[in-house]
């Protein structure tokens, strides 16, 4: 079939060569009467192609290759010279276009050949493209199995083997043999399918990140020809199917199952995107997660990460006698951090009330209760922007342990986040494409012990200046006022103290924090929780872990004063009245609880979210949250 239709190429340009076009009308007639029915059978262009080029040229009048007197046109009229060669280069032009035209039908019919020379099949090649159409063909499918009294989402399905477990049992058996006597039955979702004539399908088959082919042999079904025919064209790609056979491997090595029976659990009515070309678009894979993880298998893998280092952390605290515990999400004062919180209504108690921002008070309030080691890891809720690195709903970690200070946390925080890096990675030394993955990676190098830098000292080197004290002064906050429009920091209203040291900081110190680096010891207006200094007036015992600039940990002793607590607090409040969102709450339950004594301790925070991007090597933070907070549609 091949070469006629190569012929009837051929003719296509020797006919358009011989400018014969009085006869355009028959040669059309001619080669569409040639044409194998298989190809009338697609909705061809076919006669209608050649004749949009040459249906313009009448069918008795021949232009002659020069002129004479005598000439004539096809109305029996004298046909002047000028006329005849206008009629000759339009003759000229209309050969050349129906050469190239024709030179295009004959590579059409070429390829319409080998589209007809190929064998019945139901590849995913021939799916419905259209989205709609290919959904509503689904429907009617399962619609008219209904019908029949069939169930096209069985109940149950008997798995004796998961497809991990299938290649662990059966990758090592030989090319090319089949264990016939060893019938087992796994499921899966299809990720392509394949056939070679009526009588052999192969499908791709994956399930918890494996996958397995599934060798389609209608000579090992126990069905007759019709209801193998059946089985099989019921099953599309995306589909989550049963598979009752016996393993086996190709003759290439492939391992593979060798089906009994084939079935449908639950069909995919809507058409997956093709392995080819996979899923791409990011905000379809974050609005669309779990179309992400059925395409996309490198973002199952983060998630387990993330899952790693959640339960590393667990263990390291249940290994040193902490107990984990729950504390409200809901509460009338939010405190702990400084930051704007989400609010809401009570509707039987008819009250406001406030989404945690953290867990802190709460867990410090056991700590006094005589739970001397606790922690929660936990969701925190946070009303403020949405970047790379910050969600409003995000997880953290927080334990207090009771009798130790912040000296002793930076041990723990040096032994954990190395050793969890260390245990998920294999080394402390990591690759993190920082700048992007189309951009050279840094090395981030875990080793302990890591970098120390005292906050004010630190920003007072480089800037190069000596900040005035106390800090407290309104002459020091001018001071900060005018460094900060001298750096062009941008610190928008209101510019407390706390707010323009927190942006210098950011551009200054924040900065030089690529390899783990604790910035410590910073002043008590900006830390309204922790205990002050023993050595150094007017600084807190407390310190933040920065790695790649971004902050990882936060950690202090604890302040255990309720006399001073609740004075700092008091700050907080007029910083609020004057338009800071972020200044604390005050409150007078904590207080109250002081009162009682709580030992000295030491608090520390992490945020699980940004360790996860830095141990799965992702620079958005919606790339390690399985449901990201988006904007509606």
């Amino acid at each position: 079939m091949l070469k006629d239709f190569a012929s009837l190429g051929l003719r296509c340009i020797s006919f358009a060569k011989s400018k014969n076009f009085s006869k355009a009308p028959s040669f059309v007639r001619s080669l569409s009467q040639q044409l194998p029915p298989a190809f009338h059978s697609e909705k061809s262009f076919f006669p209608t192609y050649p004749q949009r080029f040459f249906s313009n040229m009448s069918e008795s009048y021949v232009l002659p290759e020069k002129w004479s007197e005598d000439l004539k046109d096809e109305n029996g009229s004298l046909m002047s010279k000028n006329e005849f060669k206008k009629r000759q280069k339009a003759v000229k032009v209309a050969a050349e276009k129906a050469e190239k035209e024709a030179a295009k039908l004959a590579k059409a019919l070429e390829a319409a050949s080998l589209k007809a020379d190929k064998p019945a099949s139901q590849d995913d090649s021939d799916e419905i493209t259209d989205p709609t159409a290919y959904f509503e063909n689904r429907v009617k499918a399962i619609e008219a199995k209904k019908s029949k009294g069939l169930n096209p989402y069985p109940h149950k399905f008997h798995v004796s083997i998961s497809v991990p477990g299938f290649v662990a049992k059966y990758k090592d058996i030989d090319a090319g043999s089949q264990l016939t006597e060893e019938e087992v039955s796994v499921a899966g979702r299809i990720y392509s399918k394949r056939a070679s004539g009526n009588k052999l399908f192969f499908y791709d088959l994956k399930a918890e990140g494996s996958k397995i082919q599934i060798m389609a042999d209608a000579r090992n079904f126990t069905v007759d020809l019709d209801g193998f025919a059946a089985q099989n064209a019921e099953c599309k790609r995306g589909d989550i199917v049963g598979i009752v056979g016996f393993p086996g491997k190709s003759k290439k090595g492939e391992l593979s199952i060798f089906p009994k029976r084939l079935e449908v659990l639950s069909p995919c009515l809507h058409m997956p995107p093709t392995q080819h070309f996979g899923l791409k678009d990011q905000e379809t894979r974050y609005r669309q997660r779990y179309l992400d993880l059925i395409m996309n298998p490198e973002v199952r893998d983060i998630f387990y990460t993330r899952t790693k280092v959640i339960q590393f952390v667990r263990r390291f605290l249940d290994d040193r006698g902490f107990l984990e515990v729950e504390t409200p999400m809901m509460n009338m004062i939010p405190g702990g951090a400084a930051a704007r919180p989400f609010v809401t209504h009570h509707n039987d108690l008819d009250m406001q009330l406030y989404m945690r921002i953290a867990p802190e008070l709460f867990l410090k309030m056991l700590v006094i209760g005589g739970l001397e080691r606790v922690y929660e890891i936990g969701r925190q809720f946070r009303n403020e922007g949405i970047d790379m690195t910050h969600n409003p709903e995000f997880t953290t970690c927080e334990f207090y342990q009771a009798y130790a200070d912040y000296n002793d946390l930076v041990t723990m925080t040096e032994k954990l986040v190395s050793d969890m890096v260390l245990a998920i990675k294999g080394s402390y030394k990591i690759k993190y494409h920082a700048n992007g993955m189309d951009q050279e990676p840094i090395e981030i190098d875990f080793t302990p012990p890591w970098k120390r830098i005292s906050m004010v000292s630190g920003l007072e080197e480089a800037l190069g200046v000596k900040l005035p004290q106390p800090l407290e002064s309104e002459e020091a906050r001018l001071a900060l006022v005018a460094l900060c429009e001298k750096h062009n920091v941008n610190c928008p209203a209101p510019q407390t103290t706390a707010r323009l040291l927190d942006k210098l900081v950011g551009d200054f110190l924040e900065v030089q924090c690529i390899n783990p680096t604790f910035i410590c010891d910073h002043p008590q207006l900006m830390s309204p929780l922790a205990k002050w200094h023993r050595d150094i007036p007017g600084l807190t015992e407390r310190f933040e872990l920065f790695i790649n600039k971004k902050e990882l940990c936060n950690a202090y002793t604890e302040l255990n004063d309720p006399i001073r607590q609740r004075s700092l607090f008091s700050d907080q409040a007029n910083a609020k009245a004057e338009g800071d969102d972020e200044a604390m709450f005050i409150d007078e339950n904590f207080c109250t609880a002081l009162e009682y004594g709580l030992p000295p301790t030491g608090g520390w925070g992490l945020g699980v979210d940004r360790m996860a991007m830095l141990l799965t090597d992702t620079i958005n933070i919606k790339e390690v949250l399985l449901f990201p907070a988006m904007k509606p549609e």
